[in-house]
C-alpha cells in the first residue's frame, strides 16, 4: 500500500507525520467499521460467535439463542451482507458459518479475549 506524503499545518512532533501518513484508507476503515457495527448488536454477536465454531441452520441457531427463526434470519442477512458469514444449501436447508477471512478470525479471537471465554474445541 502506497502512502502519500502529508504536510501537517503545525509540526509539533515529527513522529506524528509518520503516523498520519499511514492512516488507513477510507475503504479499509469502512470495512472494519461495518463489521464492528454488525457485531455491536448482542444478538448478532452471539450468533456470530456460535457460527465461528460450527455450521448451523436457522432453526438450530434460533433454538440455541432463544430467538425466533424470523429474527435469526434477519440477523443472518445482516451478518452475511457484512461479509462475516457465508451460507450453503443442502437440499431445502440453508446452513451458515463464519466466513474464512482474516477479519473474521481476528474478530472471533478479540471477542473471546474481551469476554474471557475459550473456544469449545
Amino acid at each position: 500500500m502506497e502512502h502519500k506524503k502529508i504536510q501537517l499545518p503545525h509540526d509539533h512532533h515529527s513522529e506524528n507525520c509518520q503516523v498520519v501518513e499511514k492512516i488507513p484508507s477510507t475503504e479499509t476503515i469502512k470495512t472494519v467499521a461495518d463489521a464492528m457495527k454488525q457485531l455491536g448488536d448482542p444478538s448478532r454477536l452471539r450468533i456470530f460467535w456460535l457460527l465461528c465454531h460450527c455450521e448451523e441452520c436457522v432453526i438450530n441457531i434460533a433454538a440455541a439463542t432463544g430467538m425466533s427463526s424470523p429474527a435469526v434470519s434477519h440477523h443472518l442477512k445482516l451478518l452475511k451482507d457484512a461479509g462475516l458469514i457465508v451460507s450453503s444449501r443442502n437440499g431445502k436447508e440453508m446452513y451458515y458459518k463464519a466466513a474464512d477471512t482474516d477479519i473474521v478470525l481476528k474478530l472471533h479471537l478479540t471477542i473471546e479475549e474481551i469476554a474471557r471465554i475459550s473456544c469449545p474445541r
